[in-house]
């Protein structure tokens, strides 16, 4: 098996997708990639992610690729709430929270919103999803909801108050698991009288 056939086995593996760092990893050139790309057999999605031709499309590509590149970080925010369909706004960036002692990622493509976070507010209800063949690592609804009230400087309250909303209606999280992850983010206090109106 050459090269190219190694790359096309890793990336069917991977749902269709590859970067620079998963051939480098094996020991084949990244140039690889780019005589593939001229070739058509790859595609190129972002910056050092590729493709295979026919490949399916997913609106959830920036999550894997910024998966990729920063693999120790987790998506919350706006990313986290488009992700498990509880808002509206279209997020024009992928938001990301790291480790307080973390470098900070500086790429262009895809733009990043990063967010500092440390001990069990980082930790606390990171869920594991599979996206294209890549492991994902996402902040669950209940966690998202209450890092929107922490973070309502930055995303507005009335965010905040609409994916509280639509957890209430879709039912991905119970009022248990909204009152505890808000005690872990210390918006208890601020979170419970719109819990209690929302499902009273």
């Amino acid at each position: 098996m050459d090269d190219m056939d190694r790359v096309v086995a890793l990336a069917a593996k991977q749902g269709g997708l590859i970067s620079t760092r998963d051939v480098e990893r094996r020991g084949i050139s990244r140039n690889i990639l780019y005589r593939m790309l001229q070739q058509g057999k790859l595609t190129r999605i972002g910056r050092a992610l590729f493709s295979l031709p026919g490949a399916a499309a997913t609106e959830h590509l920036p999550l894997v690729e910024v998966s990729k590149r920063v693999p120790g970080a987790v998506i919350c925010l706006l990313s986290a709430l488009s992700f498990h369909g509880l808002t509206t706004q279209i997020p024009h960036a992928v938001w990301i929270a790291v480790e307080r002692a973390r470098w900070r990622p500086r790429f262009d493509y895809p733009p990043l919103n990063v967010t500092h976070v440390s001990g069990e507010a980082f930790s606390f209800g990171i869920q594991s999803h599979q996206i294209s063949g890549v492991t994902v690592r996402i902040y669950s609804p209940a966690k998202t909801v209450a890092d929107c009230f922490k973070f309502r400087n930055k995303v507005g309250l009335d965010v905040a108050v609409e994916a509280l909303r639509e957890t209430a209606r879709s039912r991905k999280a119970t009022v248990d698991d909204l009152m505890r992850a808000a005690e872990v983010c210390r918006v208890y206090k601020i979170m419970r009288p719109y819990v209690e109106a929302i499902w009273a």
